[in-house]
């Protein structure tokens, strides 16, 4: 999802009453609010098929799996924002209507408006939330997931997956899976910068 600004400032609280009643998704920054647009059809290929194993993965097991409608909140007091795919295994997030405080995992499928910040200023704000375990960055244009964990001593150690890796592995909540899996019925953008001219 592509987040636009716009130019009206409003208090944690004025943003959610006012979010609720607006036909788009906003996200939150610092007073700031940002209109969310539409991703593109292998995006959501790429969520969704996350989301349903995931799902299934944890069914019955106390924790809730969501998608890009459902925000998250940083703090009380924001940012706020969608993530592509979120679990929370936290007993607080159970009876959650508008806004999930504690996941464990947060995943961003990347486009090449939002990579930046994705890894960036949003990661950064991400790290605040104590509960968040592993934020995983899934590439929407070739199979390639990077997984980032918190270790023992606090710190986000980078793990990659490539399609020659055997499986793509989510500590937090004791998942593995193919990477084929991740990228099922996904049509990856035409690429003809590796094509040599015949002239």
């Amino acid at each position: 999802m592509i987040a636009h600004p716009q130019p009206q400032f409003m208090t944690p609280q004025e943003y959610l009453d006012w979010e609720e009643q607006q036909p788009l998704k906003y996200e939150y920054i610092n007073g700031e609010v940002l209109a969310m647009t539409g991703g593109t059809i292998p995006h959501n290929d790429i969520a969704l098929n996350l989301a349903s194993a995931l799902k299934n993965h944890l069914r019955g097991k106390g924790c809730k799996v969501q998608m890009a409608d459902v925000k998250v909140g940083v703090s009380q007091n924001g940012p706020f924002y969608y993530p592509d795919v979120m679990v929370s295994c936290d007993p607080r997030d159970q009876r959650a209507q508008r806004v999930m405080y504690h996941p464990c995992l947060i995943v961003e499928v990347l486009s090449p408006s939002t990579e930046a910040f994705d890894r960036g200023k949003k990661f950064r704000h991400y790290r605040q939330i104590e509960t968040l375990k592993e934020y995983v960055l899934i590439d929407a244009d070739r199979m390639n997931v990077e997984c980032y964990r918190i270790n023992e001593k606090g710190k986000w150690e980078l793990t990659a997956y490539s399609p020659e890796a055997s499986e793509v592995e989510l500590t937090s909540i004791d998942f593995a899976c193919p990477i084929t899996l991740l990228y099922e019925d996904v049509v990856f953008p035409e690429d003809n910068s590796d094509e040599i001219s015949d002239n």
